[in-house]
């Protein structure tokens, strides 16, 4: 016997509750922003976090409500989103605290910087991968702002790349489930796609990186 669900008949928060319950496990984005004048630098985790776009690489997090990494996307056109690695678990829950916009995470929670390359907000020293973004649209859809970014730059730590790509093991990925409730990797399954033989498609999965060092459009 199932137990029914009616969105229409439910409170809003107690629904957010059922979904954020069954679409599981999340990916989190640790956005950092900066104010427009430069002077507050923000850190945020986002579990509402995907690859919108592969070519151009566009990345999408999700604000509920006017969150502080929404308003300073708007106001300046850059982020970037930090990896939510394991070991980092207590610094990330220490910046989903809702701090006023003019307190920065990165010091109230004792985050160590590191300078950007192609963006102003700074990357977090400790995120063994880092996506620096440039905003590409932001869609606004019921009481959530879906903000999409062009990746223009990538760094990841060496100690964690295999074969030349970085190594889910070795970065421990965090992800968020119901409540209060976080995920680690578990078991991995390896399990290969069954390709269609066609001489003609073009595979992304294929190409590999050009080593390009710039910062893109």
């Amino acid at each position: 016997m199932r137990v029914e669900y009616d969105p229409e008949a439910m409170n809003s928060t107690a629904f957010y509750r059922f979904l954020t319950s069954v679409v599981v496990p999340r990916p989190i984005a640790w956005v950092s922003t900066t104010t427009p004048d430069g002077r507050t630098e923000n850190l945020a985790p986002h579990s509402f976090f995907s690859i919108a776009s592969t070519d151009p690489p566009i990345v999408q997090f999700t604000s509920i409500g006017r969150k502080d990494s929404l308003r300073n996307v708007e106001d300046t056109g850059e982020f970037v989103v930090n990896f939510s690695s394991e070991p980092l678990l207590q610094l990330i829950n220490a910046t989903a605290i809702d701090f006023p916009r003019a307190v920065s995470e990165f010091d109230t929670a004792g985050v160590e910087r590191e300078a950007s390359r192609c963006v102003r907000p700074p990357r977090v020293a400790g995120s063994p991968v880092v996506l620096e973004c440039r905003s590409h649209t932001t869609l606004h859809m019921g009481n959530s702002t879906l903000v999409f970014g062009r990746v223009v730059h990538a760094a990841a730590d060496e100690d964690y790349i295999v074969d030349n790509l970085p190594s889910s093991g070795l970065l421990r990925p965090l992800t968020k489930l119901g409540g209060d409730e976080w995920g680690t990797l578990g078991e991995v399954l390896h399990l290969s796609r069954i390709p269609y033989e066609d001489p003609g498609r073009d595979d992304p999965d294929e190409r590999n990186g050009s080593g390009h060092h710039g910062c893109g459009p």
